[in-house]
């Protein structure tokens, strides 16, 4: 069967030959935004930016630490919790990664009930995933707590390379700041599901046409990002 495109009116048409042929292929992805909301569009440009910006910092610790000639500190040292009597390396970091990674779940599975219209079930999912996106942040300020009274700072800390304070502080503190402002949104608009503005239409700041979720799947988009970010700040920082 010929390659065919689609018209606006949803007949094929024969794709035309050569270069006419290859304009047209590009110019069919266009179809593909059409039907994206203007906020789920905004909100992946969003994201598209903030990756760079996450890759520029990350990009930056690698290259502090592979240039400096100081040791630079052992994470399994510098991340270990005194229980027992016994030092555990990272364990903390580990809980951490299991409440964010765990949070996902619970925000994939609010915008599945949400393409159901199921208010209950989608605001239930969407606080589960605030509360453990709350933990999360919660246990990295015990986090920066236990390192400062241990003497880290931006300027200098007592294990070795100074530029591991100031790293330190810079990514886990800008993804926490993600997080926090992740947990509040994730509240209002779970708060709007709850109330139904979203079967409404009720008029007001994140709220869409009657009958559409379409801002929970937004959520979901910045949370999955920013477990996805988690990741690579584990790899990079805790792990190596």
């Amino acid at each position: 069967m010929a390659d065919a495109t689609l018209t606006h009116t949803g007949q094929a048409q024969p794709r035309p030959a050569g270069l006419q042929g290859v304009a047209a292929d590009w110019s069919s992805d266009q179809r593909a935004f059409k039907n994206v909301s203007w906020g789920k569009a905004m909100m992946w440009i969003f994201l598209l930016s903030d990756t760079f910006v996450f890759g520029c910092f990350l990009l930056s610790y690698m290259t502090a630490r592979m240039s400096t000639r100081v040791p630079w500190p052992n994470p399994s040292e510098v991340f270990a919790l005194h229980i027992g009597g016994s030092n555990i390396p990272l364990i903390l970091i580990a809980i951490m990664t299991f409440v964010l990674i765990s949070s996902s779940g619970t925000m994939a599975m609010a915008v599945n009930f949400g393409y159901r219209h199921d208010r209950r079930k989608t605001a239930i999912l969407m606080l589960l995933t605030a509360a453990l996106g709350a933990t999360f942040v919660g246990m990295q300020a015990f986090e920066w707590t236990k390192l400062i009274t241990e003497g880290v700072r931006p300027w200098g800390n007592p294990w070795g390379a100074a530029q591991f304070g100031s790293s330190f502080f810079m990514i886990t503190g800008f993804h926490g700041t993600h997080v926090t402002f992740g947990v509040i949104f994730l509240i209002i608009v779970a708060r709007k599901v709850w109330r139904g503005d979203y079967e409404t239409g009720r008029p007001g700041f994140f709220t869409s046409r009657r009958g559409r979720y379409e801002h929970v799947e937004i959520m979901g988009l910045y949370w999955h990002f920013v477990d996805l970010v988690w990741v690579f700040i584990f790899a990079f920082f805790y792990l190596w």
